[in-house]
């Protein structure tokens, strides 16, 4: 049966007016190719009126409605790309039947005490997230790249150092590269140890300033701990954030869970689809997942590509390694089935 291609739908700003026309579009119409990329729709504008075509078509005339209204100073590329995936992540949850998922729409971001304002859950999921830390003393954060695991946990580790309900921030990552061999590092300990550390140090930054950051560092508020160096030590009245844990190994990450001690919190982080350990290298991540699933008072945020909060192509890249990897999985399984067939199929010889 032949589909019928959906009607288009218009948007004419009400009341028009050139200054907001112009925030609305970008420079060079760059705000409407945002949104037509993203949602897969064609925009046209002629003069004030604009012409939308697509199966989101309804969709994106919202958006273009919502920007209007907020038009009164210049619209970011950023500014589109957030609403865009706030859009996505909760249209993704209202489509579910259940009442679980209804209620994921619903659920609101904390607020948070750092230099950004308007720093909160994008989607349900990055609030659900938020809400795990501030409510659990361990929390474990998997999903794949860009959906904020780490920058909302450096972001509540901020919160509780300017709130005094710890005393310090301590960052740790195990040191494997990815897929590279760079040898010997030159410096100190914790020069060799800080390009691992860059995006924990890129969120410090952004929440902080890099003044107030480089202070904290030398009142050794906030402490680089290499984990390969944590054996032995109690952490006391510290947030603790382990980053990039899929690296780590099950000895490392029970020694990790096992430094913590009283009056303190600890987030762990990670991508279990890019592990970079040695082939046949059982990630730690992944072992304390099926440990730890029954241990109460220990959260788990599960998220996907509809909470990847950066460039809309992005989310579609980590869709696309998803459908690859389940149909090479297919393709295996259908494959040692076959040979399985195949050799139950061969004629036994008699023994002689």
């Amino acid at each position: 049966m032949k589909k019928t291609p959906s009607q288009p739908h218009y948007f004419i700003p009400q009341p028009l007016d050139n200054k907001r026309l112009a925030h609305l579009c970008g420079p060079l119409d760059e705000n409407l190719r945002q949104i037509s990329l993203a949602l897969d729709v064609t925009i046209f504008r002629r003069g004030e009126k604009f012409i939308v075509s697509g199966s989101n078509a309804e969709r994106a005339t919202g958006i273009l409605e919502h920007f209007y209204e907020r038009a009164d100073k210049a619209v970011s590329v950023e500014d589109i790309q957030l609403a865009l995936v706030e859009q996505r992540a909760t249209s993704a949850a209202a489509d579910g039947i259940t009442p679980a998922a209804a209620a994921e729409v619903e659920i609101e971001s904390p607020v948070l005490k750092t230099r950004k304002h308007d720093l909160r859950g994008r989607t349900p999921h990055q609030s659900q997230y938020l809400h795990a830390i501030l409510e659990h003393d361990i929390t474990f954060g998997v999903g794949p790249a860009g959906t904020g695991k780490t920058y909302l946990a450096v972001a509540c580790a901020v919160d509780a150092l300017e709130r005094d309900a710890v005393q310090k921030i301590v960052l740790t990552r195990p040191a494997v590269e990815a897929g590279e061999r760079l040898g010997f590092l030159p410096g100190d300990l914790a020069q060799k140890v800080d390009p691992y550390l860059r995006p924990l140090y890129d969120a410090l930054y952004d929440l902080l300033g890099f003044d107030r950051t480089q202070k904290l560092f030398e009142k050794q508020a906030i402490e680089i701990a290499p984990l390969a160096y944590m054996r032995g030590r109690t952490l006391n009245h510290a947030f603790i954030i382990l980053d990039e844990a899929q690296n780590t190994t099950p000895e490392q990450m029970k020694m990790f869970l096992t430094r913590i001690g009283f009056g303190s919190k600890a987030v762990v982080t990670g991508d279990v689809t890019q592990i970079d350990l040695h082939h046949g290298q059982k990630s730690g991540l992944i072992d304390a997942l099926n440990v730890l699933h029954d241990v109460r008072g220990i959260a788990f945020s599960r998220f996907t590509s509809s909470d990847v909060v950066r460039h809309p192509m992005v989310a579609r890249i980590v869709d696309a390694y998803e459908a690859a990897s389940g149909a090479t999985t297919a393709h295996i399984t259908s494959g040692q089935a076959v040979s399985r067939l195949t050799q139950a199929a061969k004629p036994r010889h008699a023994k002689k």
